[in-house]
C-alpha cells in the first residue's frame, strides 16, 4: 500500500514552476469575484496525551499553507476555520462577506475522518446549484482519497474532488476551472463541465467521481508531481490573519482574529523546514509520500518566516515539522549558523525565539561537534524518535548506549531532549539485568535527561509498508466487545493491532508507562528538587502531563475493559469498501490498490 513514484526525471517540478502558476493565477482571479473557506477537522476524542495541549495551541501548518498558496494567487477573501477552536461550525449555514463560499476546503487527518465526513455531509445538504465546490485534502486524502466519496447510493454525500498531494495541485486544479468558467458562473458549474471534457486528466494528484454521483467509479488523475525547493512555497505568514476566532457559532465571524490576540491562542508557530527521511520504517508512509526525495529551505527563508511571525503576531515558539531536521548534516550546519548569526531589532534571534523539531538519535550523535551551534541558534527541544532502545523493534541505528549518549550531550548544551518510544508485541513492561522493558527504558531515559515523553503503539497506516501485512495476518481489530474500531482510535494511543493473546495487558503496559513517567510525586519531586537551569520547564511539564494524563485515562479505561472482558473480532481481510478507482488512459489507478506499479509513466505535456 506504498504510494508509488514517479519515473526518474519526472518526480520533480520545473524550477519555478511554483511561482509561475501563482503568478498565472493572479492574472486570472483578477476578473473572478472568489471566495473561499478552509476548515481544518477536528475529532475532539483524540484529544489525549502526547497532543492534548498541542491539538489545540498550535494551528495546522497545512490548512495554513493552503489559506496562503489562495491569498498569494489573488483570491484574498479566504477563512480559515479550526474546528479546534469552532467545533459547532457548519457549512451550510457559513456566509463570507454575506454569500455562500465558491470554494469550500475540508483538510483532515485520518484520526478525523469522522469529522471530516461530518463536514462534506452537512455541505452537501445545499442544494447542488447554490453550494460551493467541496474540495478534500491533506493526509486523509493523500492516502484515502475514496474515503470522502460515499460509496452508498441511498447516502449520496460526497466531495466533489479530493486533492492527494500539496498546494501545487490544488493551484493546478484552479488554474483549469478558472480558465473553462463562464462569466460568474458558479465554480462548480465550471468544475462539472471541465470534469465531463475531460480537462482534469491531464491535473495529476487528483480524484473524482466520473458522473459526480455517490458509488460512482473514482477517477484517479495519478501521483503529483513534487516542489523540489521548498522556497518557491507561498510565506506562512500570509496564512495566519485568515483564521477564525473561537466560538461556539455554527456560522463565521464577520472578521478573522485579531493579529495581535494570536499569540495567546496560538503560542506554538507549525513551520516546514525539510521535508522526506532517509530512514524507510515499515510502519510509516512519509517516504514513500516523498517519491524517496529530500526537499529542503533555504537559511535565510527559514529566518524570514520566523522573523516575520514574531514581529508581527507576537509568536516566539516554533515547531518545525520536520520528517528528520537532521537528515542532511551539511544543509542542517547550514541553517543553524544562519539563524545564530541573525538580529531581530538589534538583538540576536537566540534571545527572542525559540525552536524545536524531530531528529534521530543517530544524527544527532553525526552532529554532536555542532550542538553549541544548533543551541545559540535557538533551539531549546529536540524531539527524538527512539521507538525502542535496544533497536529490536525497528532499527534506526539507536542503542542503548548511543541513545543515552545522545541525551547527555543535548542536556550538557541546553537542548531538551524529548523522546518518542512505541510500544510493541513481546514487550515486557519491566525486566531484569536489561533494558528491554517499558518501564526500564523510561526510567533510563527520565535519569538521561528527558523532560517530557510519548508512548504509542503502532497501528496499520494506509501508505506504509506493513499495512496490508498487518491485516492479512489476523493482527488487526474489527471490534471488542461490540464496539467498533473508529479511525479516532488509530492515533497510537489504543491497541487496535497486536498478535498478543492479551490485548488488555499491553493497553494497561502503555497507561503505566505514562503514569511512570507523569505523576503527582514526580512534580512534587520537581518542586523540591529541580534539576539544574530546567525548574519551570520540568515542574511545567509534570504539570500539563500529569493533567493530560487524567484526560486521557477516562478515554483509554473503556477500551481497556472491552479488551479485558469482551469477545474480540479480527479483520480477516483488507477494508475494501470504496467506489472502484481507475486511471487515467491505460494506466492503473495510484491510490488503494495493493497491485499498483511502484512507476507511473510520465504523462503527456509533463513540465519536466
Amino acid at each position: 500500500m506504498e504510494l508509488p513514484s514517479r519515473n526518474d526525471g519526472d518526480k520533480l517540478l520545473k524550477p519555478g514552476e511554483c511561482l509561475d502558476i501563482r503568478r498565472r493565477l493572479r492574472r486570472l482571479t483578477s476578473r473572478h469575484d472568489l471566495t473561499a473557506v478552509a476548515v481544518c477537522a477536528f475529532d475532539w476524542r483524540t484529544r489525549m496525551l502526547p497532543f492534548h495541549f498541542s491539538s489545540t495551541h498550535m494551528a495546522p501548518a497545512g490548512v495554513r499553507a493552503i489559506g496562503s498558496a489562495l491569498v498569494d494567487s489573488g483570491i484574498n477573501r479566504v477563512r480559515i476555520v479550526l474546528q479546534q477552536w469552532s467545533p459547532r461550525v457548519r457549512p451550510s449555514r457559513m456566509a463570507l462577506d454575506g454569500r455562500v463560499p465558491d470554494l469550500l476546503l475540508v483538510s483532515s487527518m485520518q484520526i478525523h475522518a469522522a469529522a471530516c465526513h461530518a463536514l462534506i455531509r452537512d455541505a452537501c445538504r445545499l442544494p447542488p446549484e447554490s453550494r460551493p465546490l467541496i474540495i478534500a485534502g491533506g493526509p486523509l486524502v493523500i492516502y484515502e482519497p475514496w474515503s470522502v466519496f460515499s460509496a452508498d447510493s441511498a447516502d449520496p454525500w460526497a466531495a466533489d474532488v479530493a486533492v492527494t498531494g500539496e498546494e501545487y495541485v490544488l493551484l493546478n486544479l484552479l488554474e483549469v476551472l478558472l480558465t473553462e468558467r463562464a462569466g460568474d458562473e458558479p465554480l462548480r458549474a465550471a468544475f462539472v463541465r471541465a470534469r465531463d471534457r475531460g480537462s482534469l486528466e491531464q491535473v495529476p494528484g487528483l480524484v473524482y467521481a466520473r458522473g459526480g454521483g455517490a458509488g460512482e467509479e473514482l477517477v484517479d488523475t495519478g501521483i503529483q508531481r513534487l516542489v523540489d525547493d521548498l522556497d518557491e512555497l507561498p510565506s506562512p505568514v500570509l496564512g495566519y490573519p485568515l483564521l477564525e476566532p473561537p466560538s461556539h457559532r455554527t456560522t463565521l465571524a464577520a472578521r478573522p482574529i485579531e493579529p495581535r490576540r494570536l499569540h495567546w491562542l496560538n503560542p506554538v508557530g507549525a513551520m516546514v523546514f525539510t521535508l522526506g527521511c532517509k530512514f524507510s520504517c515499515p510502519y510509516c508512509p512519509i517516504p514513500a509520500y516523498n517519491q524517496h526525495q529530500y526537499r529542503t529551505k533555504s537559511t535565510e527563508r527559514i529566518a524570514e518566516e520566523m522573523t516575520q511571525i514574531y514581529e508581527r503576531f507576537g509568536i516566539r515558539y516554533f515547531f518545525g515539522t520536520d520528517d528528520n531536521f537532521f537528515n542532511d548534516p551539511a544543509r542542517t550546519l547550514s541553517v543553524v549558523q544562519t539563524l545564530s548569526r541573525m538580529e531581530i531589532g538589534g538583538q540576536p534571534l537566540r534571545h527572542l525565539i525559540r525552536w524545536g523539531t524531530e531528529v534521530t538519535v543517530h544524527d544527532t550523535l553525526a552532529m554532536k561537534d555542532h550542538l553549541e551551534t544548533i543551541r545559540k541558534a535557538g533551539a531549546r527541544a529536540l524531539w527524538l524518535g527512539v521507538e525502542d532502545l535496544t533497536a529490536t523493534f525497528v532499527k534506526k541505528g539507536q542503542s542503548v548506549d548511543k541513545t543515552l549518549e545522545a541525551f547527555r550531550l543535548l542536556r550538557r548544551h541546553g537542548i531538551m531532549p524529548v523522546p518518542m518510544l512505541m510500544h510493541h508485541d513481546g514487550q515486557p513492561l519491566i525486566t531484569r539485568n536489561s533494558s528491554y522493558g517499558l518501564i526500564n527504558q523510561v526510567r533510563l531515559l527520565r535519569q538521561a535527561g528527558a523532560i517530557s515523553m510519548q508512548v504509542l503503539v503502532v497501528t496499520p497506516a494506509v501508505g506504509a509498508r506493513d499495512y496490508e501485512e498487518i491485516f492479512r495476518s489476523g493482527r488487526m481489530m474489527q471490534s471488542a466487545a461490540g464496539k467498533p474500531v473508529e479511525p479516532y482510535m488509530l492515533d497510537g494511543n489504543y491497541v487496535v493491532a497486536t498478535a498478543e493473546a492479551k490485548p488488555w495487558r499491553m493497553q494497561l503496559r502503555i497507561t503505566a508507562a505514562l503514569a511512570y513517567f507523569y505523576n503527582p510525586f514526580r512534580l512534587l519531586g520537581a518542586l523540591i528538587w529541580p534539576r539544574s537551569g530546567w525548574y519551570w520547564i520540568d515542574v511545567s511539564f509534570q504539570f500539563l502531563g500529569c493533567w493530560g494524563l487524567l484526560c486521557t485515562l477516562p478515554r483509554i479505561f473503556g477500551w481497556t475493559l472491552r479488551l479485558m472482558t469482551g469477545k474480540i473480532k479480527w479483520c480477516s481481510q483488507l477494508p475494501d469498501n470504496h467506489p472502484r478507482l481507475v486511471g487515467v488512459g491505460r494506466l492503473p489507478a495510484s491510490h488503494g490498490n495493493s497491485r499498483t506499479p511502484k512507476k507511473v509513466p510520465a504523462a503527456a505535456g509533463s513540465p519536466r
